[in-house]
């Protein structure tokens, strides 16, 4: 089998001084260094000529600009590739070193760290937010109801997507953060889910309270420091200075601007890193590093608290495998073919991101695009197949005939609204999910 350039893409990928380590990150543990290299031996189930091939079909698409890509089997990363471009049409070529957003793949970072200070004893997952994050208003005295749980795993009561139009709008975080008691309820706390940023946030909070330290400073010397993510950075300035990033494109591959909101609400929407960076982190949250991720935070965190039917149907080119999806702090699960996945969609303007993975096998995909186009995300649906040997299906759509109606409706993005229905005694709303 044709393994690719993976193993040379390996030697690439490590920025010194740059990102986390340069933010006064924690060491990185020395068992987890070697993670970050590329390992053949542990390839197992997944046809990588195939991914390759299809990955560079996938870059020559009219929406689609770079895409950097990572596969793990068996807890080790197996792949690391990069394609297309960082902008388009400057011949700079996306690699394994180029940085890009992760968008709202942050959120699983929000929702482990705050675990974690749970773990020592610092954080009350089942405490009420006022405890933990004073400044954050909700309606009719919600953050003396709403626990911290409630908040990660976007139980609120708000109706969704609360004030993400004036964050955009460039409108004060904190400000907006008192405001959200001004919001008609969408439901009763903790009766319904409903996708939050603004919101969401407040887990940004709850870890400088705890800790007395910045929400950035935190995670990089609890996380991305000992996990060894060395270029992992939290502002638009990380992302804008590495030595490669790549910058964002309309759907039309027109070049855009990055814009500074969801830079500040960190914990909803902040992280920037390599393709690298991403693969280890999700080995981390696959039980791969025990020393920083303990098996009990990482059974906290992806827990299914709260059904979410609605993420079906925006997954509806899929349903032929996907089954019943789930929220927990930070983080999706689902049913896919009877094996129970963990993962996590982000998107910004110009920028899209997916982690998916099987705790059990220890195995799964990361991918990080710069273009609005949701064609990439078929990937991960690709990968997984391949992992447990299922028939193939052109989930990417590269065979799809030009002006032939699909078979199937086309995936609903993630930033397009989608009705929820939850478990019993934990209520439904909407999302429109970034």
């Amino acid at each position: 089998m044709l393994l690719v350039g993976a193993a040379l893409a390996s030697v690439r990928v490590v920025e010194p001084a740059q990102g986390s380590a340069a933010q006064g990150a924690g060491a990185p543990v020395a068992a987890n260094l070697a993670l970050a290299k590329v390992t053949p031996a542990a390839r197992r189930d997944v046809n990588y000529a195939q991914i390759d091939e299809r990955l560079k079909r996938l870059v020559e698409k009219p929406g689609v600009v770079g895409v950097a890509v990572g596969i793990v089997e068996n807890g080790r990363i197996t792949f690391l590739n990069g394609y297309g471009e960082t902008v388009a049409g400057s011949g700079d070529k996306v690699t394994p070193a180029t940085v890009f957003r992760w968008a709202s793949v942050s959120k699983g970072v929000a929702g482990t760290m705050v675990a974690k200070l749970a773990e020592q004893g610092k954080v009350d997952l089942n405490g009420p937010l006022v405890n933990y994050a004073p400044g954050l208003k909700l309606p009719n005295g919600g953050e003396y109801r709403v626990t911290v749980s409630d908040l990660l795993s976007h139980r609120s009561g708000l109706p969704k997507h609360a004030f993400d139009n004036k964050l955009e709008e460039g409108q004060p975080v904190p400000v907006l953060k008192a405001q959200l008691a001004t919001v008609g309820l969408g439901c009763a706390p903790g009766t319904c889910w409903s996708y939050q940023n603004v919101a969401y946030d407040g887990a940004s909070d709850i870890v400088a309270k705890a800790t007395g330290k910045p929400y950035q400073e935190v995670v990089a010397q609890q996380l991305f420091g000992p996990i060894g993510m060395s270029s992992a950075t939290m502002t638009r300035d990380g992302l804008m200075t590495a030595r490669s990033w790549a910058r964002p494109h309309s759907v039309g591959r027109r070049p855009l601007e990055v814009t500074q909101p969801y830079y500040d609400v960190p914990a909803a929407g902040g992280v920037n890193s390599n393709i690298k960076d991403l693969a280890l982190w999700m080995i981390a949250q696959a039980g791969g590093m025990p020393t920083v991720l303990s098996p009990k935070v990482l059974a906290t965190i992806h827990q299914p608290l709260v059904k979410t039917p609605g993420e079906r149907a925006r997954l509806r080119k899929f349903l032929e495998r996907v089954g019943d999806a789930y929220y927990g702090l930070g983080w999706r699960s689902y049913n896919y073919a009877g094996h129970t996945i963990v993962g996590h969609r982000g998107g910004v303007n110009g920028y899209r991101s997916l982690i998916l993975f099987d705790p059990q096998l220890k195995s799964g995909v990361v991918a990080l695009w710069n273009s609005n186009t949701n064609q990439p995300g078929g990937l991960e649906f690709e990968v997984m197949d391949m992992l447990y040997h299922l028939p193939f299906r052109d989930w990417l759509e590269l065979n799809k005939v030009p002006g032939k109606v699909p078979t199937a409706p086309a995936e609903q993005p993630e930033e397009q609204p989608t009705t929820e229905v939850a478990l019993a005694g934990s209520g439904g709303g909407t999302t429109r999910g970034r």
